[in-house]
């Protein structure tokens, strides 16, 4: 079994620059590439499953924390969705041939962007996306559409909103550059082309991405194939056995081209 690479990449210029943390493993193609959530890093029980599944098949994988999360350098409250999409596409650039991409949550928008960037110049290496409770525009659909006009008061005065969450002690803080960068990235509205086979995996308790968003996000992929799994009693974290046993199958499907 191949080992895990573990090295830093500089991203960003001066000011901007950070360090990313990116554990890689060595294997055949296609690889598999992980995008997670907002607050979320590469050693949840998602990504190390994709690990597993990797090491077992031969496949090469590729995690990586954003800058501000997990092992990266970088300060979180500066995180925009284009800071971490330049992330994402750095890391990806790593990686050679073709990719299933896996993203959970906000890591299901940048999957979109990434490809979205990479059919722009023609350089699409993406076999298939697997999404999890893919939070689509989620800076305005499932942050900003969401509070209250005090909140959106001290968005605007003090620059940021803390809100409590259900994962964590410490509350979330959403910045204003945060709900302002990502009006420059959002899909919804128009056709979201991705150029490879779409697989979505929805919680049907999911709090925090319902599953209206993923039958959304359906409606928006005409051009490409593109399957729906609900998983009924699943959270929003899909992170039990059975949950770990579907997206097993959504990635095998994809590498093996049959997806399911």
């Amino acid at each position: 079994m191949p080992d895990i690479e573990r090295r830093t990449l500089q991203v960003g210029n001066g000011p901007a620059a950070r360090s990313i943390a990116i554990q890689a493993r060595a294997g055949s193609a296609p690889g598999l590439f992980w995008l997670g959530g907002f607050r979320s890093d590469m050693v949840g029980a998602k990504a190390m499953a994709l690990d597993a599944l990797g090491a077992e098949k031969g496949l090469a994988v590729t995690r990586f924390d954003y800058s501000g999360h997990g092992l990266s350098g970088g300060d979180f409250d500066a995180g925009t969705i284009s800071r971490w999409l330049e992330e994402a596409q750095a890391v990806f650039a790593g990686t050679s041939g073709p990719q299933v991409i896996v993203g959970s949550s906000m890591g299901g928008w940048i999957a979109l962007l990434l490809v979205k960037a990479m059919l722009a110049t023609g350089t699409q290496r993406a076999q298939g996306l697997v999404l999890i409770a893919p939070g689509v525009d989620m800076t305005h659909e499932l942050m900003l559409a969401g509070f209250t006009p005090d909140q959106r008061d001290a968005l605007q005065s003090l620059g940021h909103v803390d809100r409590p969450s259900y994962y964590s002690s410490t509350p979330y803080r959403i910045t204003r550059a945060l709900i302002e960068d990502g009006a420059n990235h959002l899909l919804f509205g128009g056709v979201i082309e991705t150029g490879c086979p779409v697989v979505i995996l929805q919680g049907g308790k999911d709090v925090d991405v319902p599953q209206a968003a993923a039958i959304r996000l359906v409606t928006h992929i005409l051009h490409d194939p593109v399957t729906l799994t609900l998983i009924p009693d699943g959270d929003h974290r899909l992170s039990r056995p059975d949950d770990l046993v579907k997206l097993r199958a959504a990635v095998l499907g994809l590498v093996e081209g049959q997806p399911t």
